[in-house]
């Protein structure tokens, strides 16, 4: 019963042995954890496909393990200088969102490790970057179309790098400035481009202006003559009311409508400091020269 029990010991520490040896990718025993995916090379050539996450076999001495991260992976790439559609430049950074998503594929893409295969990611990307960006105005890329931007970026990076076992989840563009240079250059052009707006603007507001004007003078001048028109039918029927009214008055005592008359044109035309140059008999005198007797007003001028 003892040499059970020890030939048992003896087996879990074998076993054991054997799974601390394969943490280390030493032994028979292959152990691969969650966030990596492995491949077996058996004289230099894949075996099969990436092992999952458990515990697979190998042959010590044979069999070679190669590694690969299974977890979303950060890429940054260096600010560049790219042209938009209308020729305005711009300093661009990008990052990489990625994960291998077929080992097998990858090793056989990049033999030589990650270092070439981040170096091909970022070219691949850089170019989508600038393909897109160059299809664009500067507005659209700064504003107006940038998550659009992005998302074809992304869309036309991981079409280009499947083919290498890699997937890209999504690519995102960090800054977007004017270099220093042209900066200057840029916000003139904009500041001339909002005066050439708002010059247009005051024009179109003048002819409005001048034009609302003449439609009010036009209406001023009609609403005026029409009213002269009128003023001049109701001073026309004024008028001959008052002659109806003289000349009722003339009809019912002549002589005094003739002394009346006369009176008035005397308050009309003399007055104080008034000099008149006029022969004694003259017909104006009339009414004095009779002493103001009723009479003798049949003769004077009944128009004065």
């Amino acid at each position: 019963m003892s040499r059970l029990f020890i030939g048992l010991l003896l087996v879990a520490a074998v076993l054991a042995g054997l799974l601390k040896l394969g943490e280390f990718g030493i032994g028979p025993v292959v152990i691969t954890r969650e966030n990596e995916q492995k491949i077996i090379l058996e004289l230099g050539k894949p075996r099969g496909g990436a092992t999952s996450a458990g515990i697979t076999l190998r042959w010590p001495l044979i069999d070679e393990v190669k590694v690969f991260d299974r977890r979303w992976l950060h890429l940054s790439s260096a600010p560049k200088d790219i042209q938009t559609l209308d020729r305005e430049r711009l300093v661009v950074d990008n990052y990489v969102i990625w994960h291998i998503a077929d080992p097998l594929l990858f090793f056989k893409s990049y033999p030589t490790g990650m270092k070439e295969a981040e170096r091909q990611i970022d070219q691949k990307v850089k170019a989508k970057v600038r393909e897109v960006i160059g299809q664009r105005k500067l507005m659209q890329v700064l504003r107006d179309s940038r998550q659009e931007i992005m998302d074809e970026i992304t869309a036309k990076s991981d079409s280009e790098l499947q083919r290498f076992g890699i997937q890209v989840l999504d690519v995102r563009i960090n800054r977007t400035e004017l270099p220093t240079n042209t900066e200057e250059n840029v916000f003139a052009r904009m500041r001339a481009e909002r005066n050439r707006l708002a010059r247009k603007s005051r024009a179109e507001g003048d002819e409005e202006a001048r034009s609302l004007r003449a439609d009010a003078d036009r209406e001023a001048r009609v609403i005026v003559a029409e009213a002269r028109s009128k003023a001049d039918v109701e001073r026309g029927k004024g008028d001959a009311k008052a002659a109806g009214i003289y000349a009722a008055a003339y009809g019912q005592d002549a002589e005094f409508y003739g002394f009346v008359r006369s009176l008035e044109a005397y308050r009309k035309t003399i007055g104080k400091g008034t000099t008149m140059v006029l022969r004694p008999d003259h017909p104006f005198f009339r009414l004095f020269q009779q002493g103001g007797a009723l009479p003798a007003l049949s003769a004077a001028p009944s128009g004065h």
